[in-house]
């Protein structure tokens, strides 16, 4: 896992001021990666870098002599539309290339890098962003208690959590087409639903539409198909971390779930965030990962003392609501629900090392979806079936508006960030979508 060093140091200011401002997602100690273009124009897609309000332009920057040759060739690997070229160059690239930004961008600086990393600058508010990278494989996992709890109350009140979910990170392999960058206009879904009292299914549009509060975790490099990676070594092969929502079809969900897991209710739409936050960033938020004694202690693969010191991470995580009735009266989106992915029931090291116990081989750019994150208390919740209870209680909202699922127009915003005494804050901006209605 990575160490602390001078990219951590609270003190650290970067000569653009925007990344100096108190709350900034974006200071010198994070630097996160996004595929961008200008908004609008013909340019092509390539890597880009935040600071502050900013976005570092890497492949201009890869045309000026201001990087020492391991840089060049880090920043090289970041021209293109996707970061896959970059993600298999491993952990020794991605800490020369984060080091060689935070040099350029520290306010002690010289001149003449500042004067040319002026010219590879481009103002947040005028890109537009695509998928980060070439995901091949998407899966989705199932790794909070509570929110597993929480579901199972719903259809199994007496035993609401399955005999598997203690011993293994439970997922499903979901579908990468349909992934999309924040922004993304989400139509409502078809499938077979069965209604209260039925005995036979209809195929109808779903009326149960939901979020799902998530973070995607992408693969940097990957392991040889029937080499499984270690525990103690699974972090080496994760990039980085950014905000996802899993949009599901609970209606659709429910019918077809038995015996294989969701299929339409869930591949219709996951939408991602465009910054990725690497792990060295995330470092000084680390945290030991802990169970309560009286839990079944995991199975050797999944067991390592790194896991256990400093397997959690300290990420503050809020979903909001906004209805086309907000946007019509001018007034902000509601916050429905504040959790932490300290919560989780399984690691990250955790889902990468079963992902690959059996010998399957990830890539560079495959994404994994953490599983909703929710927290131990109601105002924790990661997804409205739990806040709703089924949809049996719904929400009223500050405006007088109700909610059992999602309505035509509404948009869900995802926002996450660390934050602690004594360290920089991160954050990992915001991921929204919006439900159209039938497309």
């Amino acid at each position: 896992m990575t160490e602390l060093d001078h990219t951590h140091e609270p003190a650290a200011r970067s000569w653009i001021a925007t990344a100096n401002a108190a709350g900034s997602d974006f200071p010198i100690q994070n630097l996160p990666f996004a595929v961008f273009r200008r908004a609008g124009s013909a340019e092509t897609f390539r890597g880009g870098a935040a600071i502050g309000d900013q976005i570092v332009d890497l492949d201009a920057l890869s045309r000026c002599a201001i990087l020492d040759r391991q840089a060049r060739e880090a920043v090289g690997a970041c021209r293109q539309a996707e970061f896959n070229r970059f993600f298999a160059m491993g952990p020794a690239a991605w800490k020369v290339l984060r080091h060689a930004l935070f040099g350029v961008l520290h306010s002690d600086a010289g001149t003449a890098s500042r004067q040319v990393l002026q010219t590879c600058l481009v103002p947040q508010s005028q890109a537009e962003y695509a998928r980060p990278a070439r995901i091949g494989d998407y899966t989705d996992f199932y790794t909070s208690v509570y929110h597993a709890t929480n579901i199972g109350r719903l259809f199994r009140p007496k035993d609401p959590l399955s005999a598997n979910f203690r011993w293994m990170p439970i997922a499903y392999h979901g579908r990468a087409s349909s992934i999309g960058v924040s922004g993304q206009r989400v139509p409502r879904p078809w499938g077979q639903v069965l209604p209260a009292g039925k005995s036979a299914p209809e195929y109808d549009r779903s009326a149960r539409l939901d979020y799902e509060l998530e973070l995607g975790i992408f693969i940097g490099s990957g392991n040889p198909r029937g080499k499984p990676i270690p525990i103690g070594e699974a972090e080496e092969h994760v990039f980085g971390l950014c905000l996802l929502n899993d949009w599901s079809a609970r209606d659709i969900q429910a019918w077809e779930s038995t015996p294989l897991g969701p299929f339409l209710a869930k591949n219709f739409a996951t939408t991602i965030s465009p910054w990725i936050v690497t792990l060295d960033a995330l470092a000084p938020y680390r945290e030991p990962w802990r169970r309560p004694a009286e839990e079944p202690a995991p199975l050797s693969y999944l067991e390592h003392p790194s896991n256990h010191n400093r397997g959690a991470i300290n990420i503050e995580l809020e979903a909001w609501l906004e209805t086309a009735r907000h946007r019509q009266e001018r007034q902000p989106a509601q916050r429905l629900s504040r959790t932490n992915f300290c919560h989780q029931y399984w690691t990250i090291a955790q889902m990468v090392a079963h992902h690959t116990v059996g010998g399957c081989n990830l890539q560079s750019g495959d994404l994994l979806g953490s599983g909703t994150i929710s927290g131990p208390t109601p105002g924790e919740a990661g997804a409205l079936i739990e806040l709703t209870e089924g949809g049996r209680k719904p929400l009223t909202l500050d405006n007088g508006d109700q909610r059992a699922f999602l309505e035509d127009g509404d948009v869900i915003i995802l926002r996450g960030w660390c934050e602690k005494l004594h360290f920089a804050r991160i954050g990992f901006g915001e991921v929204s979508g919006q439900i159209t209605g039938t497309a």
